[in-house]
């Protein structure tokens, strides 16, 4: 059985995109390419639908951690409409306070209808 993961490494380029954007008309690009219209984000500190939603978790981890930058950890594996990898929030020292592993299920177009997020590294007090 062959699996094409074209699929999964574009859905996750398009969400590392959304995530890294700074100024609000690039972020809003961005999301629109990333999610369905209705797409949500739900992760242990946010529980959203929808662009303006998603466009706002992010601008507040931007604000929470100015200059630092979401990459990916690892590849990107995926099945049927499902993908999954990990990421981290690196700064300019190179730190990465924040790491994390996500879920997303995407449409037949390979947009985003929803992030299921799990935070394995925060930062205390964050």
């Amino acid at each position: 059985m062959s699996v094409n993961t074209d699929r999964y490494e574009t859905a996750a380029a398009r969400y590392f995109e959304a995530w890294n954007a700074i100024e609000p008309e690039a972020l809003k690009k961005a999301v629109a390419a990333a999610w369905t219209t209705d797409g949500g984000y739900t992760d242990p500190l946010a529980d959203v639908r929808g662009h303006e939603g998603v466009a706002a978790v992010i601008t507040a981890a931007h604000e929470q951690f100015p200059g630092f930058v979401f990459r990916p950890l690892g590849t990107v594996d995926g099945h049927h409409d499902t993908a999954r990898f990990g990421w981290e929030l690196v700064g300019e020292d190179g730190s990465a306070p924040v790491a994390g592993f996500d879920v997303v299920t995407l449409d037949e177009e390979g947009r985003i209808r929803q992030v299921l997020g799990f935070l394995d590294r925060v930062p205390q007090g964050a």
